[in-house]
Order: structure tokens, then C-alpha cells, then sequence
């Protein structure tokens, strides 16, 4: 009597809580997807991270997308709550989930879908760590003592297997001008806007794009003039003084709006733009999106953006280092084919001397002349005499920019009174023209990259942005 007594008693609070652990089994994604309309737990990892937006009703939405090991494409998962902070707010993609019933369901295609009466979730770092604990947890959320076990399997999963193709990877400085290649690009989004339909994304992860080559003969009006910027008018001051001054800023086009856009409007964000290509337009590097293009926004904490910012790549690293914050492409030295004046001046970027605080500015830069107006031979003969002045377009990563070689600065400039015959050939080496005569000469011009000395100044003080004017002074071109 007193055995069967105890046998109907309470059981011990092990027993009870290996009986509460007991419901937390966790199926593999692979498994979970054939019981649809089924309550079931899952273990995974982040590889894809949505926006925050506004249901159709009176919640807010998120959706991220999962994968393990029986699943490598994964699975979205899209969660619904009464206000943002009781979504899940994942630090970084490649992060751990853990998932308490929620249920497989079937719309198009199969989603799990996060029942905020029921479901419950829990999110650790996914990176090799000591810390098990989850940084971020639902109210109904209850963890089981084999938590921790599923997370270090996740983890060494993780290492070995990182979500996302990372071979499509670039980074700026590795741009290449095919437009039927699509990579993927980790950056910073500085700026958002609209133009004639069309949307602009000005993104930067602190590199230089490459510099472009020029077509020697089917673009011989481009010779004379190439286009400042590529979205037409340029940016008002207000937010070009925002922008980083090393580093290419590159303009990403889209015919299309996306979901994302909202956000990156909001705020500065870090993304990832998957299945991008890319082109040269005038020498200017130009992004665009295609049909199959995806923007992922990434927090501060995502592994891919820290992985910038640990790097020499950083805008503050590159400030900080004069050799660093030179074209990319012009290093390990700059051609001599130029002397200045000023040379124990400190070396500024264009994009410095644009977002300067005052219209008035001198400076020494390292920059290509890509384009000289007038360059014809019978107009080139009248520059020294003084009765023309030159206008040259200057660029460097960070803009582009016209210059002006006053009539009266024409002989300094060109080192002297020189023949017509002298004076074409110094120009034809600034624009970076083959010589005459070369065997097998490129089709293409590369300007070489100069040092050069200039200076703005205003043409009307009652406008002083507006009327901003850039000469070119203390600069020789040698032989």
C-alpha cells in the first residue's frame, strides 16, 4: 500500500522538469516542413534579416530567414507583435534562433509563421563564444538545459558553413565594368532620394573604385566635356556635407521601389545589396539594380559590417594615414609629370575641399585630368599668348570637379611659351593619350594621376556656394 502510495504521489522536480523539457523537440527544417498546420521547434541560423514595417493592421512585422543543415536555402519566418521591440532584433546575420511552436505554413510557398498568442523565440550569438546565454528573448520564451549543446553544434555548423555566397562578394576597389556579372556589396547607405522616377541609393564602404579608361576615339566630344555627376543636378550642400571625404561614393540606380527604401531613408544604415551589376557611364562607376536584386539591411553588429570596420578600409584609419588617404589607384607613387609649389602643404580630396566650411579654399590634391575644354590644336595655339582660358575636369575617388587655368597662368602652367606642336603633345600626356607611333597602341586613354595645386573663390559674394569657381595655381607640367 505505502509503494503504490508513492507511486501516485507528485513525481520529484526532476522528473517534472525533464517532463517540461521533454516538449521542446527540435525538428530539423528539412522535417518540420512536411507537417504543415503542425506546432513545432526549431534551432537554426539567421541568414537574412527584413525591415521592420507596419502590418496591414494594427501590429508590426518582421521576417527573417533561417537555414541549418538539412536546409541550406532555408525558410522565411515572419513574426507579428503590437510594437517593434517585441520583434526579434538579430545584432547580426549568422546568429542562432531558437524557435518554440511555431507552425508551417503554405501561402505561394511554405513560411514558418511566429503566433504571438503562442510562439516564442530566443536569439544568441552565433559566433564561437564562451557566453550561452541569449541576448534577446520573447516573455513566453523557457530554455531547456540542452539549449546549450544545439547552440555549440549550431556554432561549429556556422563556422564551416557561413550562410550567403560569399564568392560573389566585392568590394569597391574590385568593381569590374561587365554589367552582366552580378556580386554582392556590403556598405554603407548614406543617402536616399528620387529622381524622375527613378531611385538613387549613394552607397560607400570606404575604398576607391578603380580608375576608368577612356575610349580614345569613339568618345572624342567627351574630350571636351564629361559630366559632373551621373544623377544630373548635384547634391544640396546640407547633404554633401553629410558624406565621407575619402573614399568612392557610389551611386546605385533602381527603376523600382523597394520595401527597404523607407529605412535607409530614415537613417545612415549598413546593407548588403545581392545581385548587383555595375557599369561606367563617362568614366563613372554606377551601379544598378536588376530584376533579381535584393537589398538586406545589416546591423552595426552584423559579422560582415564589423568586418569593415575593422579593416584599414575604415574612413577613420584612412584619414588619419596621408599615404592611405590617397587614390587607391595612384599608389605606391604618384607619376612626375607635375610640380607644385606648395610642397609641404597637407594633401586634401576633393570631396574635403567641396565640404569645406568656407568657399574660399586652398589645397594640394592628387587628381586625373579626364577632360580639357578647348582642346583643339588651332584653339590650344591662343592659351599662351592669353587669350584663352583653359578649363580642365580634374576627378579623384571622391568627385569630379572643373578647374580653370586662367589665360594669364597658361604659360606657368604649360612650363613656358611653348610651339603648338609642344603644347598639344603635354596636353595628349595630361589626358593620358597613347604617344604617336606606338607599336600597337591601346585604343584607350589612362590619364595619369598628378599632384596639383588648387584654390576656390567666389563669383558673387551674395552667392558664394552657388558662383564657387575652382582655378588651378602653383602647378607645372614638366616635359
Amino acid at each position: 500500500m505505502e509503494e503504490a502510495g508513492e507511486r501516485k504521489s507528485s513525481p520529484p522536480r526532476e522528473a517534472a522538469a525533464a517532463a517540461k523539457e521533454a516538449q521542446y523537440v527540435y525538428l530539423p527544417i528539412a522535417d518540420a516542413l512536411k507537417v504543415p498546420a503542425a506546432r513545432v521547434c526549431l534551432f537554426a541560423a539567421v541568414s537574412e534579416i527584413g525591415p521592420a514595417v507596419r502590418s496591414r493592421g494594427t501590429d508590426f512585422t518582421v521576417t527573417l530567414r533561417i537555414v541549418d543543415q538539412s536546409r541550406a536555402t532555408g525558410i522565411s519566418v515572419t513574426f507579428f507583435a503590437p510594437n517593434t521591440a517585441l520583434l526579434p532584433c538579430v545584432k547580426s546575420t549568422r546568429d542562432v534562433i531558437s524557435l518554440h511552436n511555431v507552425v508551417i505554413m503554405v501561402h505561394g510557398e511554405l513560411f514558418v509563421s511566429f503566433n504571438k498568442k503562442f510562439s516564442s523565440f530566443a536569439l544568441f550569438e552565433g559566433k564561437a563564444s564562451t557566453e550561452c546565454s541569449p541576448y534577446q528573448t520573447s516573455m513566453k520564451y523557457q530554455g531547456s538545459s540542452h539549449d546549450r549543446e544545439l547552440l555549440t553544434q549550431m556554432r561549429t555548423w556556422l563556422a564551416y558553413n557561413p550562410p550567403g555566397p560569399k564568392d560573389n562578394e566585392l568590394e569597391l576597389r574590385s568593381l569590374k565594368s561587365d554589367s552582366t556579372t552580378t556580386f554582392d556589396l556590403v556598405c554603407k547607405v548614406l543617402h536616399v532620394c528620387e529622381n524622375s522616377g527613378e531611385w538613387i541609393f549613394y552607397v560607400w564602404d570606404g575604398t576607391d573604385t578603380p580608375a576608368a579608361e577612356f575610349q580614345t576615339i569613339l568618345d572624342a566630344d567627351a574630350v571636351e566635356s564629361l559630366p559632373l555627376h551621373l544623377e544630373g543636378e548635384p547634391l544640396p550642400r546640407e547633404v554633401l556635407c553629410t558624406m565621407p571625404c575619402v573614399g568612392t561614393i557610389l551611386r546605385v540606380f533602381s527603376e523600382r521601389s523597394i520595401k527597404e527604401i523607407f529605412h535607409l531613408q530614415k537613417n545612415i544604415y549598413w546593407a548588403r545589396f545581392c545581385n548587383i551589376t555595375c557599369k561606367q557611364e563617362f568614366g563613372i562607376w554606377k551601379g544598378i539594380l536588376v530584376p533579381s536584386s535584393r537589398v538586406r539591411l545589416l546591423s552595426h553588429e552584423d559579422g560582415s559590417v564589423i568586418n569593415c570596420l575593422n579593416t584599414y578600409r575604415m574612413y577613420d584609419n584612412r584619414i588619419a594615414n596621408q599615404v592611405h588617404r590617397q587614390p587607391m589607384a595612384s599608389l605606391p607613387e604618384v607619376s612626375n609629370i607635375s610640380d607644385v609649389e606648395y610642397e609641404t602643404a597637407g594633401y586634401s580630396t576633393l570631396m574635403e575641399s567641396l565640404t569645406h566650411e568656407q568657399a574660399t579654399h586652398k589645397l594640394k590634391t592628387v587628381v586625373r585630368v579626364v577632360a580639357a575644354y578647348p582642346c583643339g590644336a588651332s584653339d590650344l595655339s591662343l592659351l599662351l599668348p592669353g587669350s584663352y582660358c583653359l578649363r580642365l575636369t580634374l576627378e579623384d575617388p571622391t568627385a569630379r570637379i572643373h578647374a580653370y587655368v586662367h589665360k594669364d597662368d597658361a604659360a606657368k602652367f604649360f612650363g613656358g611659351f611653348l610651339t603648338a606642336e609642344a603644347l598639344i603633345k603635354k596636353m595628349n600626356k595630361l589626358l593620358g593619350f597613347p604617344e604617336d607611333g606606338e607599336e600597337g597602341a591601346p585604343l584607350t586613354r589612362n590619364p595619369p594621376w598628378i599632384w596639383c595645386c588648387l584654390k576656390s573663390y567666389r563669383l558673387d559674394k551674395d552667392d558664394p556656394w552657388g558662383s564657387r569657381r575652382y582655378r588651378i595655381f602653383g602647378t607645372e607640367i614638366k616635359d
